[in-house]
């Protein structure tokens, strides 16, 4: 095993990728949840959504572990879910079958881009600026997913965001969930992210905040959604707008995803001299993921930012990877023990990793404002437009034009200007869907 992955090289051990695993999973279980009731407002079954997720997201992290070696887990991707049931199915009108069929066009095209290095050559090109501010804004996207969820912010009709109900228990047991893990990081404690997710689970169940349903169920069946995409009834003029999205926003999170997550981990070697190899690995893993996951019967699967708090946690390899997969294959027969899990719980993990991920702010050269203005519009994009998408799109806009404004066009990587102008393609001809 250590060999395999290369452990003793990345300075980890089977126990802490293990331990980091299990934290990931853990702070990504709830789309298992999310996922199914999504999609089945389109009219697929949810039971079998429930299983299509858990078998993408294992066979997406398996392909992660053992073809790139990287800590990263896979699983049907939230935004694009909402993207598929919301506006493709019920506001342009096709079958849920058609949808799929559009994931599995989109997963070619991106395993096109994959394989003939086009998206890597995409990704050489982005500035190391903007490799900080994408790192930052993963973080702030984080931030703003675990303040929600655990009802630390809420939706106000005057000023869009304010302050939750700082006496409800759920939201106590966020707070004391941060300061846990935060004690316990800054004690050096091994594994403190998730003692503070199983701590705040207990005390969730002991005060009804989370209900404990059992142990043991089998897993439903998949035929209802199994092989149900409908390629050819895709392939309609409407299509390609449907198709694009989906491609733009697969390339441009998954991407932002993997460099920020790898970045966190040190797997990212700056310079020419570094190849990088395992990087074009995972490009062609979570690429792959999405054609598995179209046939299956769910949404385009993508890298997860909650990766960030298994790398936290001391994940390094592919080790990592492989044990979320071995766990959401578990989560098919502890259906209703991975369900005792509540928000409240994966809430401060997230909120504290995101504070850890802030900290690359300090390598953006500020004295540049070509440099900076770009990477922090980047950051701040994510969180407040709720996409990673927007928030790349809005950067690299922006530093293509700053360069091109102030004569220093010649530092600008072709790539850089090509993804530029796809962006500004998306908003002039799709607006911001």
């Amino acid at each position: 095993m250590d060999k395999f992955f290369n452990l003793s090289a990345h300075g980890t051990n089977a126990r802490t990728e293990i331990i980091a695993g299990i934290t990931t999973f853990l702070t990504m279980a709830y789309i298992i949840f999310v996922n199914p009731n999504i999609l089945s407002s389109t009219g697929m079954d949810r039971d079998a959504v429930f299983v299509a997720t858990c078998l993408a997201a294992a066979i997406g992290s398996a392909i992660m572990g053992f073809w790139a070696n990287w800590p990263i887990g896979m699983a049907p991707g939230m935004g694009l879910n909402a993207f598929f049931a919301f506006t493709v199915v019920a506001g342009m009108g096709f079958t849920w079958q058609q949808a799929l069929g559009a994931v599995f066009i989109s997963g070619l095209i991106f395993l096109f881009l994959s394989i003939t290095g086009i998206r890597r050559w995409l990704i050489e090109g982005i500035p190391r600026s903007m490799r900080s501010g994408i790192a930052a804004g993963i973080g702030l996207f984080l931030a703003i997913i675990a303040m929600q969820s655990s009802g630390l912010v809420v939706d106000s009709p005057a000023t869009l965001v304010t302050l939750g109900d700082l006496t409800a228990t759920g939201t106590l047991l966020t707070i004391a969930g941060f300061a846990i893990i935060a004690a316990l990081d800054a004690l050096r404690v091994k594994g403190a992210i998730l003692i503070g997710i199983l701590v705040i689970t207990i005390a969730s169940i002991l005060l009804g905040v989370s209900e404990f349903r059992g142990v043991l169920s089998m897993p439903p069946s998949i035929a209802p959604t199994f092989l149900q995409l409908d390629v050819l009834g895709a392939l309609s003029f409407g299509i390609f707008h449907v198709v694009l999205v989906m491609v733009l926003v697969e390339v441009f999170d998954a991407t932002g995803t993997l460099i920020g997550v790898a970045k966190r981990a040190g797997l990212l070697k700056e310079g020419p001299e570094h190849s990088n190899k395992n990087l074009g690995r995972a490009l062609m893993a979570d690429s792959t993921a999405i054609l598995a996951g179209s046939m299956l019967g769910t949404s385009s699967t993508t890298a997860y930012v909650e990766s960030a708090s298994g790398v936290q946690a001391g994940g390094r390899t592919g080790l990592t990877a492989l044990t979320i997969a071995a766990l959401f294959l578990l989560a098919m027969f502890f259906a209703p023990l991975a369900g005792a899990v509540p928000a409240y719980a994966t809430a401060p993990a997230l909120l504290y990793v995101a504070t850890l991920m802030a900290r690359e702010l300090s390598e953006i050269d500020f004295d540049d404002v070509t440099e900076a203005a770009p990477a922090m519009l980047t950051a701040i994009a994510m969180p407040f437009t709720y996409s990673i998408a927007n928030g790349l799109a809005f950067g690299f806009v922006s530093y293509a034009a700053l360069k091109l404004l102030t004569g220093r066009a010649r530092e600008v990587h072709p790539a850089t200007w090509v993804v530029a102008a796809l962006f500004v393609m998306r908003f002039a001809f799709f607006g911001g869907e």
